[in-house]
């Protein structure tokens, strides 16, 4: 499709356009925003200049909104959401600037060109923020607006080795007449209505229950992942010091892996845990196939670290920005930013490249061709 053909998409919160290579395919992302300094040079670098605004949401003006935008993505921030975080919902300073796109919306809507589909994205948190209540909220302020709205799970595990379930809230217009092929129901079964969207709708008067097809299983491996250029492997006082920080059931794991044949990749998150009424500093491993989430590089359990066991030897070494960009399905072709923990907080503040594209191409672009007939 080219480019002039495409609908526009607006992508709010756009950190280093994530969100935008897994729409490209659909949507021309004519305009984006963000207030970091740092993810606004990365989006520059890639993208170019035009189109991105670097500012807070709150400060946005009508006129610097393209008419006739068909979706507003806004994957807003999750900090006060995280089960992780604070906890402090929707009140909280940064998660609740969800509340300054919602004014952006209200003004199109005033203006007479609303999107006629909005996406919000975020942490699993949002489900049980506030006991439901900052859900709730979100679902009537959308509802205000003029739009029915409905919830997805989807975790990067389907289409990449990272686990990192995250939550899409899909609105569209309640002037269009949703196709029962997007819906999903008891005789069609949607393996992104897992049961903690079904238990957080429930308590949501008219939510509407989208339903998008199952991907195959990711082909990509953790050693795919793996950046062979990078040997900056641990020496022996910091392998010494991680066997240290190992309990007794991550340590039997660990000797049976090196007493077994064969090469062996995992990761390990260091943790402060509680023993003995004293905080102790862990290291947990896994060896399933995938990483943990990828989090923003601040705070003591937000490194990961690979661990590769091969003919009886360990190495360790911490995750890269390279890789952690591939683990969001992002390709090399993007430049990174210079710094190792900007590279790793655009990753981690990001979304799936993957999970967006496989949601434009099998809900959000069939469903707009249905109000834009």
């Amino acid at each position: 499709m080219p480019l002039r053909d495409k609908p526009t998409a607006l992508e709010f919160f756009a950190g280093g356009g994530l969100a935008r290579l897994g729409l490209s395919a659909q949507f021309d992302v004519a305009w984006a925003n963000d207030f970091d300094a740092m993810k606004c040079r990365a989006w520059r670098e890639n993208f170019g200049a035009q189109g991105l605004i670097e500012d807070d949401v709150a400060n946005i003006q009508l006129d610097q909104l393209p008419q006739r935008a068909a979706l507003a993505w806004a994957s807003f921030p999750c900090q006060d959401l995280s089960l992780a975080g604070d906890r402090a919902g929707l009140k909280g300073g940064r998660s609740g600037t969800l509340f300054a796109f919602m004014a952006r919306l209200a003004e199109l809507r005033e203006r007479g060109d609303p999107p006629e589909l909005v996406v919000l994205e975020n942490v699993k948190g949002l489900l049980s923020s506030n006991s439901g209540q900052d859900l709730a909220a979100i679902f009537r302020a959308l509802q205000g607006l003029g739009y029915a709205a409905g919830c997805l799970e989807m975790d990067a595990a389907w289409f990449l080795p990272q686990s990192r379930p995250r939550v899409f809230m899909i609105a569209v217009r309640q002037s269009v007449d949703i196709p029962s092929a997007f819906l999903s129901g008891p005789d069609r079964p949607c393996v992104f209505q897992t049961p903690a969207i079904l238990k957080a709708q429930a308590a949501v008067p008219d939510a509407v229950k989208w339903f998008v097809p199952s991907p195959s299983r990711p082909s990509a491996s953790l050693a795919d992942i793996l950046d062979l250029a990078d040997t900056s492997w641990w020496g022996p006082n910091k392998l010494a010091t991680f066997h240290q920080q190992l309990n007794d059931k991550h340590k039997r794991r660990l000797e049976t892996l090196l007493a077994t044949p064969g090469r062996h990749i995992g990761t390990m998150y260091r943790r402060i845990r509680r023993a003995g009424g004293e905080k102790q500093q862990r290291a947990e491993i896994r060896f399933d196939g995938k990483v943990g989430c990828l989090r923003t590089p601040a705070g003591g359990s937000s490194r990961q670290f690979w661990l590769v066991v091969d003919g009886g030897t360990l190495k360790v070494r911490p995750i890269n920005p390279r890789e952690a960009m591939r683990l969001m399905g992002v390709p090399d072709s993007y430049l990174l930013p210079k710094g190792t923990l900007a590279g790793l907080k655009i990753a981690g503040d990001g979304v799936a490249v993957p999970v967006v594209a496989w949601l434009s191409e099998k809900l959000l672009a069939p469903l707009l061709a249905c109000a834009r007939p």
